[in-house]
C-alpha cells in the first residue's frame, strides 16, 4: 500500500512512517521544517523521501494521514483535499496495527518514551518485538507476535488502540487545549485501561491512577508499601540509578540502569514487571538493563571540558523538575543552568507558577519566547513567557540570537528542555564553549 504522511518529522508521525515502511509499504512524507530533526534518522535509514514544497505526486490509492499540528487551512492539506483525497487520522492507522499483534501499550502523562524504550530493549533482545517509540524510532516485522507502543493521550489518540497489556506511568493535568480539566483526563485513561485484554500495570503512588475504577486485573508498583511491587533504596549515582524491587514483601533482586532520577527507577520497575509477565527470566532482564541507552532527547549528555550539556524533552512542570533534580543529584558540585523553550500557549497559561517552581531547582534560569506549532498567539491574549519568569527567583528571557550570557558560565551543567525544536540553540552553545 502507499502512504503519504504530512508532518512526517513529528515524533509520532516519523515513527509510524518507519513502521509502515518495515511492513512493506511505499511511504513518503511532507514537512514544513527543512532543518534537520532527530526524528529523521529512522526515516533516512529507510530511504523515506521527504517533500517540502507540495510536489509529491499523489493518486487515489494513496492513504493520506497528517499530524494534528497541521490545520485545515495549511497549504498541503488544501492541496490534498483539492485532489479529492481523504485524510485518515494517524492514530486510526496505528490502531489498526495494534490489532495485529499482542500489544503492550505504555501510557501516562510522563515517562512514556523511556518506559517504552526500556521494555522494547529487553523484549527485542530476548523474545523479539515490534515497537513504536515517540522519539522517531520504530521497527516492525510481521513475524513478531509482540508490539510495544508508546500510547499518546493527546486529543485522546490512544482510544483508537487495542491493548493487550496496558502500562500506566502517571496521570496529571496536561493538554488543557483538548481536555476539560483533570477529571476528563482521568476518565479517558480509565476508558483506555479498561479496554485491555489482559492486565494493567500501573504506578500506584499516583493518586489520580488510584481514582480509576479498574475492571480487570491490575498490578500496582511504586515506592509506597500498598503496592504489589515496591521499590526501595533508590540511589542516583554517577553510573546510573540503582534500587531494590520487592514483590509482596519478597526481594526479587537489586537493579541498576544507566539513566538518572527516582522517576527513572519507577519507569524501570514497570519494564521489569512487563517482562516478567511475558516470561522473560530476571537474570536476562537485569543484564540487559545495564546496557540500556535511553531514547533521543531524554537526559542526553555531552561533556565539553568542565561543562556538561543535557538535552531533554521535558515540557511539563513535573518533567522539568525531575530532570533538573536528576542533574543536580548526578552533578552536585556544578552550577545548574536551565534553558527552557515553552511549547504551547495553553500550557503556559495553565501552569505559570508550576513552571516557575520547577525551574527554581536550577541556579540560573533562561526561558525563550513561546514556540507553538499548533496554537495561534492571538487565541491567547496576554500569554507569554514572562508569566513563567514572574514565578522564578532569577529567571531571564533568552534571545535565541544572542546566547553570550550562557557561554559566560564555567564548571556548570546546562539543561536544554523543550518538546519544541531546541537543537540549534544547544548546538550553537556547544560550538561556542568549544571555541572559548
Amino acid at each position: 500500500m502507499k502512504y503519504y504522511c504530512i508532518g512526517i518529522k513529528g515524533s509520532g508521525m516519523a515513527t509510524l512512517a518507519c513502521l509502515l515502511k518495515d511492513l512493506g509499504n511505499d511511504v513518503k512524507g511532507y514537512d514544513d521544517v527543512k532543518d534537520f530533526k532527530f526524528t529523521e534518522k529512522g526515516l533516512d535509514a529507510r530511504g523515506i523521501e521527504i517533500f517540502y514544497d507540495g510536489s509529491c505526486s499523489l493518486d487515489k490509492d494513496t492513504i493520506i494521514t497528517c499530524s494534528k499540528a497541521f490545520h485545515e487551512d495549511h497549504k498541503e492539506i488544501r492541496r490534498v483535499k483539492e485532489l479529492g483525497l481523504e485524510i485518515t487520522p494517524y492514530n486510526e492507522i496505528i490502531g489498526n496495527l495494534t490489532q495485529e499483534f499482542k500489544t503492550v501499550s505504555v501510557c501516562g502523562t510522563h515517562g512514556k518514551t523511556t518506559t517504552s524504550s526500556l521494555i522494547s530493549h529487553v523484549v527485542n533482545d530476548t523474545i523479539g518485538c515490534n515497537y513504536f517509540i515517540g522519539d522517531g524510532r520504530g521497527h516492525a516485522d510481521p513475524k513478531n507476535d509482540i508490539f510495544i507502543i508508546e500510547s499518546d493521550e493527546f486529543n485522546k489518540h490512544f482510544l483508537a488502540y487495542h491493548p493487550t497489556i496496558t502500562v500506566m506511568t502517571n496521570i496529571e493535568l496536561e493538554h488543557t487545549e483538548c481536555y476539560d480539566g483533570l477529571q476528563d483526563i482521568i476518565n479517558c485513561f480509565e476508558k483506555f485501561a479498561n479496554s485491555s485484554k489482559d492486565i494493567v500495570i500501573a504506578c500506584g503512588d499516583n493518586l489520580n491512577i488510584r481514582k480509576i475504577n479498574f475492571k480487570q486485573n491490575v498490578i500496582f508498583y511504586g515506592e509506597n508499601e500498598n503496592n504489589d511491587y515496591v521499590l526501595k533504596n533508590i540511589e542516583v549515582k554517577e553510573e546510573g540509578t540503582s534500587f531494590e524491587l520487592y514483590e509482596k514483601g519478597i526481594l526479587i533482586d537489586s537493579f541498576i540502569v544507566p539513566i538518572y532520577g527516582r522517576h527513572m527507577a519507577l519507569n524501570t520497575a514497570a519494564c521489569i514487571i512487563v517482562c516478567r509477565h511475558l516470561g522473560i527470566e530476571i537474570d536476562k532482564i537485569k543484564k540487559l538493563l545495564k546496557n540500556f541507552h535511553n531514547a533521543e532527547r531524554r537526559f542526553s549528555e555531552k561533556k565539553i571540558g568542565d561543562i556538561v550539556t543535557i538535552d531533554d524533552y521535558a515540557h511539563h512542570p513535573t518533567e522539568i523538575k525531575v530532570t533538573l533534580e536528576a542533574a543536580k543529584a548526578k552533578y552536585p558540585n556544578k552550577k545548574l543552568i536551565a534553558v527552557f523553550k515553552p511549547n504551547t500557549y495553553s500550557r503556559t497559561k495553565e501552569f505559570p507558577k508550576e513552571f516557575g517552581d520547577a525551574l527554581n531547582v536550577a541556579d540560573y534560569i533562561y526561558v525563550t519566547e513561546i514556540d507553538s506549532n499548533r496554537e495561534k498567539q492571538e487565541e491567547y491574549p496576554g500569554v507569554s513567557s514572562q508569566m513563567i519568569l514572574d514565578n522564578t527567583k532569577n529567571g531571564k528571557i533568552l534571545d535565541e540570537n544572542d546566547i553570550s550570557e550562557l557561554v559566560s558560565y564555567d564548571d556548570c551543567v546546562t539543561c536544554f528542555m523543550s518538546c519544541a525544536s531546541i537543537s540549534h540553540l544547544k548546538e550553537d552553545y556547544e560550538n561556542k564553549i568549544s571555541n572559548k
